[in-house]
């Protein structure tokens, strides 16, 4: 990763609106890749520590995780913090920035707390597309964003969603399908109307706004839609 012109502890703090101590709680937290230290009692931060605070202080807001939860998150057991959808790919941002790579993967048996079934569940699950299962030194590895759908029907078995009762992962093929559907439209809607002279910045940040509060937009009309046809039975 490109670390861009080294800052010192003031700079970062005018570019984050963060102030020194809690920069330095989180990286006494391990929140943080540490600063390079060119003589004693020097440090520079970079354009990595920028994007990771930011990262950091959009889970704690938008996804009302605390440091503790952020910290269990990043050491492989994201899927035991069940939590808003949309607060996983801040997670991966902060991952990227503190470790230098692109995306975070976490064993399948980083699960099991949630999921007793993970192993089962999960060869369903990537089965009808739901989710992608990785190979690393063997064991089976997957984001955090698929432990959090493993981890989701673990939550729907003790719900009382059981094979038993005629339910198993296989039927989460329908909200596949159906979400591809919608992301496509999504985007196909979103490209058509936003002004081509906008920078590719600018296109991000407002698609990534913008999902984030249309996943609750559709979240509720879902919910309206399900009352509406259970009252018609």
């Amino acid at each position: 990763m490109s670390r861009g012109p080294p800052m010192k502890m003031r700079e970062l703090e005018s570019r984050t609106g963060v102030t020194r101590q809690m920069i330095q709680f989180y990286l006494a937290n391990g929140l943080l890749p540490e600063p390079v230290r060119p003589k004693p009692n020097v440090a520079e931060y970079g354009e990595e520590h920028v994007k990771a605070i930011q990262a950091i202080r959009r889970l704690q807001t938008d996804g009302r995780l605390s440091i503790s939860e952020i910290k269990q998150a990043l050491n492989g057991k994201s899927a035991t913090v069940p939590t808003d959808a949309a607060v996983f790919p801040h997670l991966d941002e902060l991952f990227a920035s503190r470790a230098g790579v692109e995306a975070q993967v976490v064993p399948l048996s980083s699960v099991k707390t949630r999921n007793p079934q993970a192993e089962a569940d999960a060869r369903v699950l990537e089965e009808v597309g739901a989710i992608k299962l990785v190979k690393l030194k063997g064991k089976p590895h997957l984001s955090n964003m698929d432990a959090q759908i493993v981890g989701c029907w673990g939550d729907m078995r003790a719900a009382g969603f059981t094979e038993s009762e005629g339910f198993d992962p296989s039927i989460v093929a329908l909200h596949v399908k159906a979400a591809e559907s919608l992301a496509s439209d999504e985007v196909d809607s979103f490209l058509s109307r936003v002004s081509p002279d906008y920078s590719a910045e600018k296109k991000a940040a407002m698609a990534q706004a913008g999902s984030k509060v249309m996943l609750s937009l559709f979240t509720l009309l879902r919910m309206k839609a399900t009352i509406s046809a259970f009252k018609r039975i």
